[in-house]
């Protein structure tokens, strides 16, 4: 059993918290926590009269009685985390968890308000205009559910260590202990790259006297050593398809997380991110191979070294997105999706469609998510210099069902979206109902079932167009040319040529990753996330950064007074 004093200190369990809605008086949060200490002490010393033995399960012990016992309870069970169907749960597929925060919080997508839709008590207009405060639900859902699988790896890392204390010492047992750790650091990673500053938990059963906030260049420290000293046990294999290795943690994954890590790496070493004063990459050095690499190099190192794992470019760019995607030689990580094994949900494509739109399709939709007037014009949509790549990421203009036969509203009239009438609320205005290019990405998969959102299309995490797209960043930064890393993501759709500064590559990751969750990231790295954009005001503290990192939820700081709120938020 995971110790309850960190359960409830660190990542706090829904149950207990009351939700921001109706905000919970001093008074109120002392007798709910009464309360949990109550069923806490009745749990665990009544033990032996409340515990049932269902014959249907193993008892602990006999899931830990052999090596491959072993990696099914301690290892393998860790990724069913890794997808998710309810709300902030998994690292895409679902909504209102970090593929949101980190999309409808910048120029890349918007959820207009329609009418009676998508208000929501204000949640996505809160996030574009960053406006979420300290007591978001979604933003505390996100880190419990980031700290959840924390402890679950450290339980994980926990029992490896009695196992080999009781069975003697395995070769085996190191390359599940790299794996665990690795799939720790990958969690920790979100959690430095959304808050900033949070505990370093190691253990399943730690004090709360223990339990230390720690800064941001310690944590980045952390994830980088967990990664660099795990890669090298870790399997070759491509975790994209389908074998003992699918959709699991292989020394690829950390070649491109060490390297999207280290990219990111003047930001996350910066410990007071408000004074917008960060350290330079060329003076930010790394043993790799044995060599001192600054920032740069270390990125370009670690996408040679994904480069030589046998990845490339697929020739159709829409094949790292098709319903059967599993033999891609391009996606690096991917969430599994099987409508028949799985419970993963894909709701991106769901939540976007018109309902006559996806019902068309045999699917279900709810009329929502949009491109941004900045993503129409990073594309040039509109002109004949439009990218190739928009009319493979987004509905726009007539709406077609699969036949070829256009689709219409209710009324009869046809049903058309309309790129350049989006705004963050649409209400009472004609095109309430069609305004905004929608999500196309992913290839529609006819047999998939709950609306469309249980589909065959494996998400797509990471893929080796980034790879490129990262080295020709870094290359650039290091005074380096980057034309031909870049000339090769482009001219893979048949784009025009285009010199690799740091303005083009910023639009290029618009272009290439769009609707993959990465732009918040990269908005921040270029200094573009707290200036004004959309042609709204910016708002008082974003001239101090604040808001490239969330808040410390409120719930969460007063059940650990330990807990310091990040700058700028009260």
């Amino acid at each position: 059993m995971i110790n309850g004093d960190i359960l409830w200190h660190v990542f706090i369990p829904s149950a207990l918290v009351l939700t921001s809605k109706n905000e919970m008086t001093m008074k109120r949060s002392a007798a709910y926590i009464i309360m949990w200490i109550a069923l806490f002490i009745i749990q665990t010393s009544c033990d032996d009269f409340l515990r049932e033995e269902p014959r249907d399960k193993i008892y602990e012990e006999e899931a830990f009685d052999n090596l491959s016992d072993l990696y099914l309870n301690t290892v393998a069970t860790l990724y069913n985390n890794i997808g998710g169907c309810s709300d902030s749960q998994g690292l895409q597929g679902t909504g209102r968890g970090i593929y949101d925060l980190n999309t409808f919080t910048t120029d890349e997508a918007i959820m207009p308000t329609r009418g009676g839709d998508w208000y929501d008590g204000g949640f996505w207009q809160g996030l574009f205009l960053h406006r979420w405060g300290v007591n978001n639900d979604a933003i505390q859902a996100t880190w419990e559910y980031l700290y959840k699988v924390i402890l679950l790896s450290n339980k994980s890392l926990e029992k490896i260590e009695l196992y080999k204390k009781t069975h003697g010492d395995f070769p085996e047992l190191d390359a599940y202990r790299s794996e665990v750790r690795a799939f720790r650091a990958l969690y920790y990673y979100h959690l430095l790259d959304l808050f900033g500053r949070v505990p370093l938990v190691l253990s399943s059963s730690m004090p709360m006297k223990e339990v230390v906030q720690r800064s941001r260049s310690e944590l980045f420290k952390f994830v980088f050593r967990e990664l660099q000293e795990s890669a090298p046990l870790l399997n070759t294999s491509h975790s994209n398809l389908p074998g003992s290795y699918y959709g699991r943690i292989t020394r690829p994954v950390a070649y491109f997380l060490l390297a999207k890590l280290v990219l990111n790496s003047e930001i996350y070493m910066d410990d007071d991110w408000t004074d917008m004063d960060f350290p330079e990459g060329k003076n930010i050095y790394f043993t790799v191979g044995g060599k001192s690499l600054n920032a740069w190099q270390t990125v370009e190192a670690y996408c040679d070294s994904v480069t030589q794992t046998g990845y490339r470019l697929e020739d159709d760019y829409t094949t790292n997105f098709a319903v059967f995607n599993e033999a891609s030689i391009e996606n690096i990580f991917v969430i599994p999706m099987n409508k028949n094994l799985y419970t993963n949900q894909m709701q991106y494509l769901f939540r976007s469609r018109h309902y006559n739109h996806a019902k068309a399709y045999g699917l279900g939709g709810e009329n929502g998510s949009s491109a941004t007037l900045e993503v129409l014009q990073t594309f040039a949509y509109g002109t004949d210099e439009v990218d190739p790549r928009f009319d493979m990421c987004y509905f726009a203009g007539v709406v077609y069902d699969l036949k070829g036969k256009i689709v219409r509203m209710d009324d009869g009239t046809v049903l058309e979206y309309l790129p350049w009438e989006v705004a963050l609320d649409v209400s009472n205005t004609p095109y309430e109902k069609t305004a905004g290019a929608r999500m196309k990405k992913y290839a529609i998969d006819e047999t998939a079932t709950k609306d469309g959102k249980l589909m065959e299309n494996d998400i797509v995490l990471y893929r080796y167009a980034d790879v490129l797209l990262m080295k020709c960043e870094a290359k650039v930064r290091n005074g380096e040319d980057g034309n031909a890393e870049l000339h090769q993501v482009r001219s893979r759709v048949h784009a025009p040529y285009r010199e690799a500064t740091l303005e083009n590559i910023l639009a290029e990751r618009q272009m290439e990753l769009a609707w993959e969750g990465w732009r918040r990231q990269d908005l921040i790295r270029f200094g573009r996330f707290t200036h004004a954009y959309n042609s709204r005001p910016q708002l008082p503290g974003e001239e101090n950064g604040y808001t490239t990192v969330f808040p410390i939820p409120d719930n969460i700081i007063r059940m650990n007074p330990a807990l310091t709120q990040n700058p700028g938020y009260k």
